[in-house]
């Protein structure tokens, strides 16, 4: 009997040590939080464990729990939906069933997941869809990519583009009943980072003649320079993202090769003749206050020309927007930029906030106190219903 007890012990502080996840008194529903976290943990535990007996990459093994979550394409009483293919990428089309006398809004969705996992066809983008359609009254077009490990850089950025360039045609446009003078494009986290260099690379597009209206970046990722960020340091271990995960997206986002993970988190991967590079990304100056903390920058360490020639993407303005220089930021459109505080890529999003301001960008920058990454996307969390209005609220009265 006492060894029972003993062993019951046992397995309960075991438990209660998996489970326990230290929260910021300003959390709201902090035990939601933890539930989550707890299910994520087992996830990525499970995925590692796979992937350390050779049985299955890392993020194949994620993907494969994330498609149990994958809703078909159904129609309801007040929206139209379909799958099809725009320049031979697939998307999901939702349009509003209510006749209009006028032409619709229409806005162009890219999903998150690190370009390495996601789809549109994941409940939480469904859904995030539907009230879009609902609320504005807007064609929502919700596009999906070729993802890593399988595919790389440029891979992603081009499936979006040409997805992009697809859309923004007139007959396409005139198809769905698409106002041409309305049309913005939104993404989260890997979304974010897509959605900010599609936007970019418009600008110089003499065949695209629509451009877009608004961009709406959701704690987007935005550079690969500086993994030393204040952000990266203070919630390099908080649920949802933490620092090593967010550097495997990037690594895997270029290469299956560990080599640039382990260099980046260290910040030992930009070599000497790309330090003019840092500019773009220069916390110290780019960073409120407020967010820098009593944090000291420090020179970065340089790595070898090595990776930079193997994988030249980390440092392609396609993969990294905050690399664009102001002569093409100061063109972008009226821009809405959400981060959160306990997010390793909050300080991403407020360089960006910054740089587009200095270039002279109508930006309006919605910083989430009690925020942290993925919140639009979690199920039943009050904080995602709060950060939807909010962004809502924005597109209404902006595209």
């Amino acid at each position: 009997m006492g060894k029972k007890i003993i062993l019951l012990l046992l397995v309960g502080v075991l438990g209660a040590y998996y489970v326990h996840t230290p929260l910021p008194d300003n959390i709201e529903e902090p035990w939601r939080l933890i539930c989550m976290n707890t299910l994520l943990k087992t996830v990525t535990n499970l995925a590692i464990f796979a992937e350390l007996l050779g049985i299955n990459h890392f993020m194949n093994t994620v993907m494969f729990y994330m498609n149990f979550h994958e809703v078909p394409p159904t129609s309801d009483e007040n929206v139209t939906v379909m799958d099809t293919t725009f320049n031979n990428v697939p998307v999901r089309i939702y349009i509003p069933k209510r006749k209009s006398e006028t032409l619709r809004r229409g806005l162009f969705y890219i999903h998150g997941g690190g370009w390495c996992l996601g789809s549109a066809a994941l409940s939480g983008y469904d859904s995030l869809s539907r009230r879009t359609v609902n609320r504005l009254d807007a064609v929502v077009i919700s596009t999906n990519y070729r993802l890593a490990p399988k595919y790389h850089f440029p891979n992603q950025f081009e499936d979006v583009y040409n997805a992009v360039r697809w859309f923004l045609r007139q007959d396409v446009l005139d198809k769905y009943g698409v106002d041409p003078k309305r049309v913005g494009i939104s993404g989260d986290s890997a979304g974010g980072n897509l959605a900010a260099a599609v936007t970019q690379q418009l600008i110089g597009d003499p065949d695209i003649k629509i451009k877009f209206k608004t961009q709406s970046l959701i704690y987007p990722a935005l550079q690969t320079l500086d993994m030393d960020l204040p952000s990266y340091q203070e919630n390099s271990h908080f649920p949802g993202l933490s620092k090593s995960l967010m550097v495997r997206f990037w690594s895997e986002y270029f290469t299956t090769n560990r080599s640039l993970e382990n260099a980046m988190l260290f910040n030992q991967h930009v070599p000497v003749e790309s330090s003019h590079l840092f500019k773009f990304v220069n916390w110290s100056s780019l960073l409120p206050e407020k967010f820098k903390k009593g944090h000291i920058y420090n020179s970065p360490t340089h790595g070898t020309s090595e990776l930079a020639k193997k994988y030249p993407g980390f440092l392609d303005v396609r993969a990294a927007p905050l690399l664009a220089d102001d002569s093409k930021l100061r063109s972008l459109p009226s821009t809405y930029v959400i981060t959160c505080q306990y997010d390793v890529l909050r300080d991403d999003g407020i360089m960006y906030v910054t740089r587009l301001r200095n270039a002279g960008v109508r930006v309006i920058h919605n910083h989430i106190e009690d925020g942290f990454h993925a919140a639009l996307t979690y199920p039943g969390f009050k904080i995602k219903y709060r950060i939807e209005n909010q962004y809502m609220s924005w597109l209404s009265e902006n595209l």
